[in-house]
């Protein structure tokens, strides 16, 4: 894999392979969404959560698509999509169940933006297309979750930063040089 550099806003530049590792990476996410999204939906109990429930599972059909699109991009990259989901967290209590996902929705919301900058700096356009679309129902899902849960919605902006080292490992980008 070829070195990036910082450019002067210490913003680190991608590569092809790169960008394969960081989508399978946003490829994990979604495959953590379908699992969750999928139980969630089956066993959130009362009243209460029977809209929010039908709801998740509509996010689940929809995290399947975004992971089908994703994949179809790695391979045209020439990359190899992953198989193994990121670690889908469960709790007895229903909340908490809503909260892990829409913790889960803010920091796919946060990643996808940056994804779809790094697409637009090695010119492949269409993938920040699909990308944007993606983005659209994810933020439609955490607005759901927050409104589910009577919160605001959270803000997934966060300062643009360079990876880190735990973040290149994540996203089995070899360590610079």
């Amino acid at each position: 894999m070829s070195n990036r550099y910082a450019d002067s806003n210490g913003e680190f530049h991608v590569t092809r392979e790169d960008l394969v590792a960081l989508l399978n990476e946003e490829l994990a996410r979604e495959y953590q969404a379908v699992i969750s999204y999928v139980i969630y939906s089956k066993v959130l109990k009362g009243a209460k959560y029977m809209n929010i429930a039908a709801e998740l599972e509509r996010h689940a059909a929809e995290e399947l698509s975004h992971a089908l699109i994703l994949a179809g991009q790695i391979d045209y990259l020439g990359g190899m999509p992953i198989a193994t989901p990121k670690p889908v967290r469960t709790s007895t209590v229903a909340d908490d169940m809503l909260r892990f996902d829409l913790e889960a929705e803010t920091e796919t919301i946060h990643h996808y933006r940056q994804r779809v900058r790094q697409c637009e700096e090695l010119g492949e356009f269409a993938l920040a297309e699909h990308i944007r679309d993606i983005l659209v129902q994810e933020q439609d899902h955490q607005v759901a979750l927050a409104s589910a849960l009577g919160i605001e919605v959270p803000n997934a902006t966060r300062p643009r930063t360079p990876l880190d080292e735990h973040s290149r490992i994540n996203a089995g980008i070899s360590p610079e040089k």
